[in-house]
């Protein structure tokens, strides 16, 4: 297995992953799938702000991806990346989750960011588990904000700060 950044061409396999997630799961708070095209956008959108999108290849399969986005659209907010992080169903619970987090955790870093954001559906607790182990903290805890599947969803925020800067445009 290897991890690498992603290219254009990756976006089929990863609009796969990602309408699984969508179909099967409560990860992805939405009922629709996605297009190739939406998925090639969503790719090219992060590639235009530096943001790293990385995939995990066994046998020229991805088999998974991960990446992140600003947390919020305000300048202030601007040092707090969001990210997400999906295994192709076939390959979960090999590791490819935590490996994928950590590279992702060292392009944040990498590039400057200071807390990368998580937001966990509350009933996922394997997801909750990773997180805490690469030094995540639960920072809330938001009680029906979504809905999926006919139910309420509950949501778990958690935090990893990336730096001990003191002052937010000090170089980390």
């Amino acid at each position: 297995m290897t991890i690498r950044f992603a290219c254009k061409e990756d976006c089929v396999e990863i609009a796969e992953i990602y309408n699984h997630a969508v179909l099967h799961t409560a990860a992805i708070w939405n009922d629709k799938t996605v297009d190739v095209d939406n998925r090639i956008a969503w790719f090219e959108a992060r590639q235009m702000v530096g943001y790293p999108v990385l995939v995990s290849e066994e046998n020229g399969a991805i088999t998974g991806y991960a990446s992140f986005g600003d947390w919020r659209a305000f300048e202030g907010f601007r040092h707090t990346v969001e990210h997400s992080v999906y295994v192709h169903p076939d390959h979960q619970g090999k590791g490819l989750g935590q490996a994928l987090m950590i590279e992702l955790i060292s392009e944040a870093k990498r590039i400057g960011k200071h807390v990368m954001v998580a937001g966990i559906e509350a009933q996922n607790q394997a997801s909750i588990h990773l997180h805490q182990k690469l030094g995540f903290t639960i920072t809330a805890q938001m009680p029906q904000v979504g809905t999926k599947f006919g139910r309420w969803l509950d949501l778990t925020f958690m935090q990893l700060q990336l730096d001990d800067r003191r002052e937010p445009d000090a170089l980390p």
